[in-house]
C-alpha cells in the first residue's frame, strides 16, 4: 500500500495541501441496527458489548450522546421485516437465534425522538420500505420526526428483499424485484408531493390576534392517482424544517441504481476492493448526470468496519478477540439471506468460487482471488463464514490510527467515495475507540471536521451553504409550491 502519511503528502494541520485549498471533508457515519446482532453474529455476548440492551431507551440515548460528542455526521439504522430463514431451510429460524443474527429486531423509528432530545446536531437515517406501508402513513411519520429532530431526519429508502418479510405482510411471496422499484418510483412521487406540494411556505401564520393558525387557500390536496396508489390529501402535517427528509438509498442492481441516481441524496455502497467500487462510483456518477443531478450528487459512502487502537498489534489482537466470540453458524445465516442461497448445501471444503450458485459466486468474486492474509487458500464455506463473522460483507480497516487513516485515504483516492458508513463489533466501544484514536489523525490530515457546520441533515451532509431544503436538481423540487 502506498504511503499516504502527512509528511509524504504535505498535508498541513488546517487541511490544506502545500498551501492549496482545504481538502474535501469526509462523511463519517455510524451504522447500527435495532437488534442485539448487526453484522457480527454472536458478539452480543462480549462483556463490553451493550447491544443486548437494545430494548432500553438509555442504550439509544447514550449512543446518541457518544456519537454527537465525537462529531459523527449521523447514525444510520438498518432494518428488516422478517427473519433470515434460508440457511438449512427453507423456513429454518433456529440457526439465527443463538447468535442473534439480526434477530430479534425492533422498529428503528421508535428511539429517534429520545435520541434527538439529548442531541443538537447528530442526524438520524432510518430505514423504511416502500413495499409494505401506505405512502401517506410513512410521509406522516418522517415529517413528524423532522419536526421533532429539528431537521435531522433521513429516510433510507428500501424495497425489501426477504421472503419472510413478504409472508409477514399479507403476501404469499415477494413482488418481483424490478416491479418493487416501479412501485418505489411512484411511492417517492406521492411522498414528495405530500411534503413539498400540499402546503405553501407561508401557510402557517399563528396569528393569535386574528385567530388564524393556518391561512385558507394556502393548503391544498395533492390528488395523486397512479397505478399503485391513490392519495387525495391534503397532507396532515404542516411543513417541517427540511420538508422532505434527506433521502438515503443503497441500490446495487440496475433497477436499484436507476432509482437511486434519480432520488438519493446519499447512497451507500458495498464492495471489498477499491477497483470494483470505483466501477460502481463511475457508473453512478454517469447515471446521476443523465438524470439531471449536479456534480457530486448523490454523496457516495462505502461501508467499512474500523477496528483501531494505539498500535497495529493492539488493533489486530482486538480483532482476534472479537473473532473468539463470533457465531459462525449465525454468519452463514446472514450470508444465506444476503445471497438467497442456502450455504448448508455445501460441504466444508468445497471451493465456492466454482461450485457455488450465482448469488454466492457474485459475493466471493468481489473478494481477492485468495482469502486475504493467506497463501492460495480457497473460498470455502468456513472461510466465508470467518470473513463475514465480524463486519459482514464490508471491507475492514484494522490497525493504528495511521494505518487505518492510510487505508481510508486509499479508498477515497482510488474508489472515489465521499465517506464511510461504519458498523461495530462492540457497541459503543468501537465508536469510542474511533473517536479517541482515529479522529485526531484524520483532523491532522485535514479530512474530518472539528465541529458541525449546521443543524440539519441536508446541510451537514452537503456542506454547500444552500440550506435545509431539497436542491434544485432533485426531482422532488418540481413539486414545490412556488
Amino acid at each position: 500500500m502506498a504511503d499516504l502519511s502527512n509528511e509524504k503528502n504535505g498535508v498541513e494541520a488546517n487541511g490544506s495541501t502545500n498551501g492549496s485549498a482545504p481538502k474535501k471533508q469526509w462523511i463519517m457515519n455510524a451504522f447500527s441496527m435495532s437488534s442485539p446482532g448487526h453484522v457480527a453474529a454472536g458478539l452480543w455476548s462480549h462483556p463490553k458489548n451493550r447491544t443486548a440492551e437494545y430494548t432500553d431507551i438509555e442504550y439509544w440515548t447514550d449512543l446518541a450522546k457518544i456519537l454527537e460528542a465525537g462529531k459523527f455526521h449521523g447514525v444510520f439504522i438498518a432494518d428488516m421485516l422478517g427473519v433470515y430463514d434460508v440457511y438449512k431451510g427453507p423456513g429454518n429460524i433456529d440457526s439465527a437465534l443463538p447468535g442473534a443474527a439480526q434477530f430479534p429486531i425492533s422498529d428503528p423509528l421508535m428511539p429517534i425522538a429520545a435520541m434527538a432530545a439529548v442531541t443538537k446536531h447528530l442526524s438520524f437515517g432510518v430505514t423504511a420500505s416502500t413495499t409494505y406501508e401506505p405512502p401517506f402513513l410513512l410521509a406522516r411519520k418522517y415529517s413528524t420526526l423532522d419536526h421533532l429532530t429539528k431537521g435531522r431526519i433521513a429516510w433510507n429508502v428500501v424495497t425489501s428483499y426477504l421472503e419472510s418479510a413478504a409472508r409477514n405482510l399479507n403476501l404469499d411471496t415477494q413482488i418481483p424485484h424490478d416491479e418493487r422499484y416501479v412501485i418505489a418510483e411512484e411511492y417517492l412521487q406521492v411522498t414528495l408531493k405530500l411534503w413539498e406540494s400540499s402546503w405553501k411556505d407561508d401557510a402557517v401564520v399563528k396569528d393569535a390576534k386574528k385567530g388564524v393558525f393556518t391561512v385558507p387557500g394556502r393548503v391544498r390536496r395533492v390528488d395523486h392517482e397512479g397505478k399503485y396508489f391513490k392519495v387525495a390529501g391534503p397532507f396532515t402535517n404542516e411543513p417541517s424544517i427540511q420538508r422532505s427528509p434527506s433521502i438515503f438509498q443503497a441500490g446495487a442492481s440496475p433497477a436499484g441504481k436507476a432509482f437511486a441516481t434519480k432520488y438519493a441524496e446519499c447512497m451507500f455502497l458495498t464492495g471489498f476492493e477499491t477497483h470494483t467500487v470505483r466501477g460502481q462510483v463511475d457508473d453512478i456518477r454517469a447515471l446521476a448526470a443523465k438524470n439531471g443531478r449536479g456534480p457530486g450528487t448523490p454523496k457516495l459512502i462505502i461501508g467499512m468496519l474500523i477496528i483501531v487502537d494505539e498500535t497495529d498489534e493492539k488493533a489486530r489482537a482486538k480483532y482476534e478477540e472479537y473473532m473468539s466470540y463470533a457465531d459462525l453458524e449465525g454468519s452463514l445465516v446472514l450470508a444465506a439471506g444476503w445471497t438467497g442461497t442456502d450455504f448448508g448445501q455445501f460441504s466444508d471444503d468445497e471451493d465456492l468460487r466454482f461450485t457455488g450458485t450465482p448469488g454466492i459466486q457474485s459475493m466471493v468474486n468481489c473478494w481477492s482471488a485468495t482469502v486475504p492474509g493467506t497463501d492460495g487458500a480457497r473460498w470455502t464455506k468456513k472461510r466465508v463464514a470467518e470473513e463475514l463473522a465480524v463486519g459482514g460483507p464490508l471491507p475492514k480497516a484494522i490497525g493504528s490510527p495511521k494505518t487505518v487513516a492510510d487505508i481510508l485515504q486509499t479508498w477515497v483516492d482510488e474508489a472515489g467515495v465521499d465517506g464511510f458508513n461504519i458498523p461495530y463489533a462492540i457497541n459503543p466501544g468501537d465508536f469510542e475507540d474511533i473517536i479517541k484514536w482515529l479522529w485526531p489523525e484524520l483532523r491532522k490530515r485535514g479530512v474530518f471536521w472539528e465541529d458541525y457546520p449546521a443543524a440539519t441533515t441536508r446541510e451537514n451532509y452537503y456542506a454547500d451553504g444552500k440550506g435545509p431544503r431539497l436542491r434544485d436538481d432533485h426531482p422532488g423540487s418540481a413539486f414545490k409550491w412556488h
